[in-house]
C-alpha cells in the first residue's frame, strides 16, 4: 500500500516545537498546468493536464528518490506533454527514524534496512537507463545526530547521493506532487502530508491559469512513528487516542491563528486534500477493498464521518486484529491509529465535512521540477 499511514503515558522525549512560516515568507507559485485534476496510475501511468499527452518532450529518463522516516520510495519516468509516463516504481517500509525520538540517532540496524532498499533503488535506476534523478532525505536524516554520517555511507556504498532538504522545501514538494487533484473551486485549500517523522499542512490559494499559492505552512514533528512510539503503538484507550488528537489540533493552532482558516471553513469557501498512507488506508477500508487498488483510492473522497468511525473503530482494536485488516497488514498495524490521530486532529480545527484522497506526493513533486524548463532546481546527471 502506498503509505501509512494507545494505551500509555503521554510522557515521553520532548519535541520541538513545530516550525512555522514567517507571514513575511514569499508565496510558491506552482505551475498553472498542475490544474485542472487529472488521474494517474501507478505502474505505467500517465501523470498529464490534458495538452499534447501522447508528445515526448524529451529523451531523458528521470527518477526522484523519498527517503523518509518510515519508507523509501522512487519513481521512474519520462516527460509526456505537461506530465509524465511512469515506467518504474519501488516503495518499501524501512523504519529509518524507529527509534530516533528516544536516542537521537539512527540504529544500526534501521540503517541497514534502508541501505539494502537503497540499493534496489540504484539497480532500477541503473536498469531503466536514468539518466536524470533528484534524491532527498527528510524529517529522520534533519534530526538524527549521525544523519549527515549516514548519507555519507549511503554515497560510499551505493554511489547515490541524497540531500537533505528543509521543512518548508518538503511541503512545497509533496504540494506540487498532488495539485493535480484540486478542483477549481473552491479558491482555498487545505493540504497536508502526514509522514513518518512530520507532517505538513499547507494554506494555498488556487488561481486559474496560474496555479496555487502556498501561503502559509506549518511543519509539525509530529509523525505515524514517533507518535506511535511515545504513547505506546499497540493499543490504545479512548482517552490516549484523544490525547493524541488533542496535541496535534493544538499543533497547529498558531497556522490557525495566523490565517483564520475555520472563518473560510464556515463560510464554505475551503477544499481538503490529503496525501498519506494514512489516508489512503481509511480510503480503502471504507471501499472494503480486499486487496489495495491505487486506481480507486487516488482521488476518491472520504467524508469526516467516515474518518472518525473507522479511526475509532481501529483505535480500539489490538495490533493484530488491525494486521488483519486487508488495507493495513502487519508492517503498519501499529503506526495507522497514530496516522488516524494525525488526521482527526486535522479535521477538527478545521471540520471542511470531507477531503480528497491523494495516492500522490513528494516523488510527484520532484519529478515535475525536474522536467519543468525554467526549474530552479539543477537535477543531477544520474551516473552509477
Amino acid at each position: 500500500m502506498h503509505r501509512p499511514g494507545v494505551d500509555g503515558s503521554a510522557e515521553g522525549p520532548s519535541l520541538p516545537s513545530a516550525e512555522a512560516a514567517p507571514a513575511e515568507a514569499p508565496a510558491l507559485t506552482l505551475g498553472a498546468s498542475l490544474i485542472p485534476p487529472q488521474s494517474v496510475s501507478l505502474q505505467t501511468g500517465l501523470v498529464s493536464n490534458g495538452t499534447d499527452a501522447d508528445a515526448e518532450l524529451d529523451n531523458e529518463v528521470y527518477a526522484a528518490i523519498d527517503l523518509g522516516t518510515n519508507n523509501c520510495r522512487l519513481l521512474v519516468a519520462r516527460a509526456r506533454g505537461r506530465g509524465f509516463r511512469v515506467i518504474d516504481a519501488f516503495s518499501r517500509i524501512v523504519r529509518l527514524g524507529e527509534g530516533l525520538a528516544a536516542n537521537g540517532a539512527l540504529s544500526q540496524e534501521a540503517m541497514d534496512r534502508t541501505l539494502e532498499a537503497l540499493k534496489i533503488c540504484v539497480d532500477k535506476m541503473n536498469r531503466r537507463g536514468v539518466t536524470r534523478a533528484r534524491s532527498v532525505a527528510t524529517e529522520a536524516c534533519r534530526r538524527a545526530a549521525n544523519g549527515v554520517e549516514f548519507l555519507a555511507r549511503v554515497e560510499a556504498e551505493t554511489g547515490l547521493r541524497l540531500e537533505i532538504i528543509t521543512p518548508r522545501e518538503e511541503a512545497e514538494l509533496a504540494f506540487r506532487g498532488c495539485a493535480p487533484l484540486l478542483a477549481r473551486e473552491p479558491r482555498r485549500a487545505i493540504l497536508f502530508d502526514i509522514g513518518g517523522g512530520s507532517t505538513e499542512v499547507g494554506w494555498v490559494a488556487i488561481r486559474p491559469h496560474r496555479g496555487i499559492e502556498l501561503l502559509a505552512y506549518r511543519s509539525l514533528p509530529l509523525g505515524v512513528v514517533n507518535l506511535a512510539e511515545r504513547h505506546g503503538a499497540r493499543a490504545y484507550c479512548e482517552v490516549s487516542y484523544g490525547a493524541m488528537v488533542e496535541e496535534v489540533a493544538t499543533a497547529l493552532q498558531p497556522l490557525e491563528a495566523q490565517c483564520n482558516i475555520a472563518a473560510e471553513v464556515r463560510r464554505g469557501r475551503v477544499q481538503m486534500l490529503g496525501s498519506s498512507g494514512t489516508v489512503t488506508t481509511l480510503a480503502g477500508i471504507e471501499m472494503q477493498l480486499q486487496r489495495y487498488d491505487r486506481s480507486r483510492v487516488d482521488g476518491a473522497w472520504l467524508d469526516f464521518g467516515s474518518i472518525g468511525s473507522i479511526s475509532r473503530r481501529l483505535a480500539a482494536m489490538d495490533c493484530a486484529e488491525r494486521a488483519q485488516q486487508p488495507c493495513i497488514g502487519r508492517d503498519r498495524a501499529d503506526l495507522v491509529v497514530a496516522g488516524c490521530a494525525i488526521l482527526e486532529g486535522i479535521c477538527r480545527l478545521w471540520p471542511v465535512g470531507r477531503l480528497r484522497v491523494a495516492d500522490r506526493g513528494l516523488r510527484e513533486g520532484i519529478l515535475f521540477g525536474l522536467m519543468q524548463p525554467n526549474s530552479s532546481i539543477s537535477p543531477r546527471r544520474f551516473r552509477n
